[in-house]
């Protein structure tokens, strides 16, 4: 990887300036959160985080023990949970919406701009073809020049044409469009010459716009991202306050509005035996994920996902590579198509298998986002990135500005967003624009 001090303004990519700029740093402070998680994730992590909305006046057990006593306050207190109750469910609902929102205008601002940074480096690319193609013209039309006055024993013009060094194609030609002789008897060949020049300069000129298109929608699309992130951060809260106080509410509730002679003591164990039931079913779950991740890792699969080689890097997934890098025939089915360019690779080892950091570096983003599902970035330094798509409901184990180790399991592969089966789709990013994983996986000792 090469460091800031080495890379050079080449036109192609932001420079360190521009990138600092592009990329700003973000801290835990700034983005702290993430999508729907499950328990065992979000206590292997951090506390809940709950909004000021939820820092409510909660009932306590005496609380209903004392309303019970009188008719007046039980029905004050009913009425109290029941609010509370509603409110939480109202909450969970909206935050989530919102986030789904957020995560489709994430999505696509993300697309766009892969888009636009596809189109500069193709522009680019083409104009330096160009630009080659003038500068051999231009030597071309020079020779023939050459052996026309040496035919015509013109030495001294000659040596005027060839005294000191051409530094480009616009140099020859100036020199050459002077020539009457060249012009008369090669007009063909210093007309191919001014043709690819005039291209070159078009294309270059083209190529400059697209870039700083490109670079503004890398802008948005990294507020787009922030806004999900918020917003996924705003509904994990609402549905983190939702599984620690509805249960107990209900079961108040319920204890005010019984009238049989069943204590409360009764109640207060029933919500006790959920939790832990909950708990253990949770626990279960990332056994079982963690076994099957352990299995298909010995079985081989595509590779052994997790295991860190010595240039740092891991391989994501210990899956077979179901779909490559580039242009594809586009696939539709279940109320959605595939893109006609696929800007990572898929790896596939089946529903709730780990998925691995591919390298250690710092989670920009762990949430919803449209197409890709459940979807997590993370950020190596030096302008390189990966992120990992259609993660499992419930499956994001890490949080936004949250430090993880190469190898590290942070999520379970999954079915979720415009996908036609469990697998994770891997990226990789220089400098925000995809490129390739295969080669530059291939370069760390890493075959996916």
């Amino acid at each position: 990887m090469e460091q800031d001090h080495a890379l050079v303004d080449c036109g192609c990519a932001p420079t360190p300036r521009e990138r600092r700029a592009l990329w700003p740093s973000v801290d835990r402070r700034t983005a702290l959160g993430l999508g729907v998680i499950g328990l065992v994730g979000i206590a292997a992590v951090a506390g809940p985080l709950l909004p000021p909305a939820f820092a409510a006046d909660y009932p306590s057990w005496d609380d209903v023990q004392a309303a019970r006593a009188n008719e007046a306050a039980k029905a004050q207190e009913v009425q109290k949970i029941q609010g509370l109750i509603d409110s939480l469910t109202s909450e969970v609902a909206r935050t989530q919406a919102e986030a789904e929102a957020r995560a489709a205008e994430f999505y696509q601002a993300q697309q766009d701009y892969f888009d636009a940074a596809q189109r500069a480096d193709q522009l680019q690319s083409q104009a330096d073809d160009q630009a080659t193609k003038a500068l051999d013209a231009a030597n071309k039309a020079g020779r023939v020049a050459a052996q026309l006055y040496r035919n015509g024993g013109e030495d001294t013009s000659l040596q005027l044409f060839f005294a000191g060094s051409a530094a480009s194609a616009d140099d020859l030609l100036a020199r050459l469009g002077t020539m009457d002789q060249l012009i008369g008897r090669n007009q063909a060949v210093y007309a191919d010459a001014i043709t690819a020049r005039d291209a070159a300069q078009s294309l270059s000129d083209q190529a400059v716009v697209a870039r700083d298109e490109r670079d503004r929608l890398q802008q948005l699309a990294e507020q787009k991202m922030n806004e999900a992130q918020a917003a996924a951060d705003a509904a994990q809260a609402a549905l983190e306050a939702q599984q620690t106080h509805l249960g107990e509410l209900q079961a108040q509730l319920a204890a005010l509005q019984d009238t049989t002679a069943k204590t409360l003591a009764d109640y207060q164990a029933g919500v006790e035996a959920a939790r832990k039931a909950a708990a253990e079913a949770a626990a279960r779950a990332a056994a079982e994920a963690a076994a099957k991740a352990a299995a298909a890792a010995q079985s081989g699969g595509g590779g052994s996902g997790g295991s860190v080689v010595a240039s740092g890097w891991s391989r994501p997934s210990s899956g077979w590579q179901t779909s490559g890098y580039g242009p594809r025939s586009v696939q539709c089915g279940n109320g959605y198509c595939s893109t006609g360019f696929h800007y990572g690779v898929d790896l596939a080892s089946g529903c709730g298998s780990a998925i691995y950091a591919a390298n250690s570096g710092t989670v920009r983003y762990a949430g919803p986002n449209g197409g890709y599902g459940n979807y997590i970035k993370l950020d190596h330094g030096g302008g390189v990135g990966t992120g990992y798509g259609h993660i499992q409901n419930g499956g994001i184990l890490v949080r936004s500005g949250q430090w993880v180790n190469s190898g590290q399991v942070i999520a379970y592969e999954g079915n979720t967003g415009n996908s036609f089966g469990c697998h994770v789709h891997f990226e990789v990013y220089i400098n925000g624009n995809p490129t390739n994983p295969i080669p530059f996986m291939a370069d760390r000792g890493i075959s996916v």
